[in-house]
């Protein structure tokens, strides 16, 4: 018998995204696999049924989680979901284990081989299922159009009968994945872009895409590709120098965030109160809490005059690209556990043992275990 992987309709309010197009579904029929899609799964992301050729469409959850193998999805697993999963049966998707323990004690309990996408080591064998990396880029791009729209300003010079009209100014904080997309984009409209970020191996990055690099002479390269947790003295010599940036500014996008923990503050209240009446601040951290102190997370609001807007699950806005890369990004994780027909993980490869989250009965993520058995004790 083929192994069966499914996707499941995404029941997280607001999330647009699907786990699966069409074209991923086809290469995995080529693999011998099957496959089964919750009806209606791919709508939201405009993907109907009758273009999943070759694929098997049920009309429940409930019935895809009883048949299916291999379980592909965008959000974590609730708890009903979780309980209808078959023993041993394994769940690919972005699970948030810092925010849902609970979840990882029943997927532990329920003998649920869990891998976790964001958990993907960042290495260059691993890039093409980088599901973090290519969501970013959606966010990044997003939330440049997001500034265009929300501002009172032109962002490319315009010479009009009315005379000339300069082009606005963007400064784009976190020069990671999503940052260096919002350069782009930003670029692309016709803003005067300035980037910052406080590993100083990115200036070159940012350089490299017409932006100018906000030198603060804090460096804080860390592990992992992200930054270290600045001292008082790097914070305020940091705040000091982007305040002066950041008054001058029609349109800051802020991007530092670390997965599973605060994102951290960069834009006290003060700050954005020297800045120029109609600017705008888009805070792609929000889901973390905001780099910028008065972000609401969800809302849009105005504080003297400046627009602040802290968005979340910013990729399922462009439902129908965000979909298409995550689904080739599952597809690229997915091909090494499938073997001569079978599912066969092979726990020596970095890739999938560092992205498991649980298998066989255990918690096999350090940090996530420890965060469990905290609350256990």
């Amino acid at each position: 018998m083929p192994i069966r992987v499914g996707a499941p309709k995404e029941t997280t309010p607001g999330e647009q995204r699907v786990a699966l197009v069409p074209d991923v579904a086809q290469r995995l029929i080529k693999l011998g696999v099957e496959v089964l899609l919750e009806t209606g799964a791919g709508s939201a992301a405009h993907y109907p049924d009758d273009a999943y050729k070759g694929v098997r469409i049920v009309s429940d959850a409930a019935s895809l989680y009883a048949e299916c193998d291999v379980i592909l999805g965008v959000q974590p697993p609730d708890d009903a979901a979780i309980g209808q999963l078959r023993p041993g049966c394994s769940v690919i998707g972005f699970m948030q284990p810092h925010k849902y323990p609970d979840r990882v004690k029943r997927l532990r309990d329920g003998n649920i081989t869990s891998y976790a996408m964001e958990l993907v080591p960042r290495i260059s064998r691993a890039q093409s299922m980088d599901a973090l990396s290519s969501q970013a880029a959606v966010a990044g791009y997003k939330a440049a159009l997001m500034a265009a729209s929300l501002s009172g300003r032109f962002f490319p010079m315009l010479t009009t009968a009315a005379g000339t009209i300069r082009p606005s100014k963007a400064v784009i904080i976190g020069a990671g994945v999503a940052g260096l997309q919002a350069i782009a984009t930003c670029r692309r409209l016709g803003a005067m872009v300035e980037g910052y970020d406080v590993r100083s191996a990115t200036k070159e990055q940012v350089e490299s895409l017409g932006a100018k690099f906000i030198d603060t002479s804090v460096a804080a390269e860390g592990s992992g590709g992200y930054a270290r947790e600045l001292t008082d003295e790097e914070k305020e010599k940091q705040q000091e120098i982007l305040a002066r940036h950041i008054a001058a500014a029609d349109a800051v996008i802020t991007t530092a965030a670390i997965p599973g923990r605060p994102s951290p503050r960069i834009i006290p209240a003060s700050m954005v109160e020297g800045m120029k009446p109609g600017s705008v601040i888009i805070d792609l951290a929000a889901e973390g809490g905001g780099n910028c102190e008065l972000t609401q997370p969800g809302e849009q609001i105005e504080h003297q005059n400046i627009v602040i807007y802290g968005p979340l699950n910013v990729p399922s806005m462009l439902a129908v690209h965000a979909s298409e890369m995550y689904a080739k990004n599952l597809l690229n994780f997915l091909t090494p556990l499938i073997k001569d027909g079978e599912l066969a993980p092979d726990w020596e490869d970095e890739v999938i043992a560092g992205s498991a989250l649980t298998h066989n009965g255990e918690i096999r993520h350090a940090p996530s275990r420890e965060l469990v058995e905290g609350e256990q004790s």
